[in-house]
Parts: C-alpha cells; structure tokens; sequence
C-alpha cells in the first residue's frame, strides 16, 4: 500500500523531505553489492572506512556480505526515525543502536524487499505501513557488509512486535534532530588497534553512533546539502 503523495496525510514538514528524497535517490539496485573493492576503488565508496583510514587496508580486496536496513521516517505530526536497540548477544554489532535490517537474502526480491522483512521479523513493522522512497549508496561497514539503506515513509498507525532474539527495543528519534548538521558530532575510539574516527549523534540515553549515525550523516548530506 503506498502513503499518500500529497495533501493533508503528509505533514507539511515532510514534504519537502519526500520531494527532495524522490528527486535525488531512485530504487535502482546497486550492482556488485557483493564485490571486493581495490584500495583505490575504497576510496570513492562511502563506509566506516572514510574516517579510518588504516580500516581501508584491511577491508580492500575481501568480499562484501550484502546487506539492506529500513531507514524509516514515521510521518506522524512532529516526524521522527525508527530506531532499534540491537540484543546484546548478537555476533556483529550486538547492543548498538541500528536501523531495522540484515542480511540480504536470496529469497528476497531487491534491498528493499530485504529490508522490510528484516523489520517485519526483527519489530513486527507490517509492510503495508511502508512506502520505499530510494536507496542511498551502498555503506561498507568495518564488520564487511555493503549496507543498502533504503530510505522510506512509514505510516504513524503501525503497531510493533518485538522479537527479543533480535533486539531489546524500538524507539524514535525525531526527524528534526537526527537532520541537523549541529548535532552530528566526531568521537573517536580504538578498534582492533586502530583509532577509528566516526560520527555520533547522542541522544537522551541514547547513543547513535558509527555505521548507523554514518548512513544518517549521508542522508542529511544527499538531502540537504
């Protein structure tokens, strides 16, 4: 089921964001989301690598695992993203704060198909709520997934099952937040004994950060800029 184009069921601030959205991504697939990238080619790709340099030499020439998330903008009045709390047990990025998704699998239609079943399996987010808008470019993570973010409009109305295996919760950010360049901030730490540099974007108790806060960066950046 697809959201409303126009008029009164979109909230006025999220007009301009759709417009712009559908103007400036399409839903063509990526190609080679599994490929290895030369050192050069890692270079003009975005990922964690941009702001770790010494990450790009140990990502360069393996292969990509294919993955997709939902970015999910709820158009409720005040808009706002839809964020899950990853379990604590998970093998990769396990407790962080991430999109809805995963892997993509052979079964599954395009990135967008992958996403949204990873939110319907992950929090119970049905896709008849969900209207795709357009995919960002691939994100290499440091983990070896090329990350597909599919960007899209999720009506207000949803109700959410959580699955405990999975994550601890989903909860919002408000659009406006996560959309402004002021809050988007640099931390660094040491990983696997490099210093990785990455973008954050603190939030009450909440602490966005690294693949996710990058893939928002890149939107805002896509967007806005």
């Amino acid at each position: 089921m697809n959201y409303p184009d126009t008029a009164a069921e979109i909230p006025i601030s999220l007009r301009d964001f759709v417009a712009r959205t559908r103007e400036r991504l399409s839903l063509r697939v990526p190609d080679n989301l599994n490929a290895p990238a030369s050192l050069d080619e890692l270079m003009h790709l975005q990922g964690d690598h941009q702001m770790a340099k010494d990450m790009a030499e140990i990502l360069a020439d393996k292969p990509f695992r294919p993955a997709a998330v939902l970015v999910a903008v709820v158009a409720r009045e005040t808009p706002t993203f839809l964020l899950t709390q990853r379990a604590a047990h998970l093998s990769t990025h396990s407790g962080q704060v991430a999109f809805p998704g995963g892997r993509i699998d052979p079964g599954d239609k395009d990135p967008a198909d992958a996403a949204m079943r990873e939110a319907m399996e992950e929090i119970g987010l049905a896709r008849e709520y969900i209207t795709p808008l357009g995919y960002l470019d691939p994100y290499l993570s440091g983990t070896g997934f090329r990350i597909v973010p599919t960007v899209a409009l999720v009506r207000p109305d949803f109700t959410l099952a959580i699955n405990p295996a999975e994550v601890t919760e989903a909860f919002e950010v408000p659009f406006d937040f996560l959309m402004s360049p002021g809050n988007h901030q640099r931390h660094s730490r040491e990983w696997r004994g490099i210093l990785r540099n990455y973008y954050a974007m603190p939030y009450g108790e909440r602490y966005i950060w690294g693949a996710t806060a990058g893939m928002i960066r890149r939107l805002y950046e896509r967007i806005y800029s």
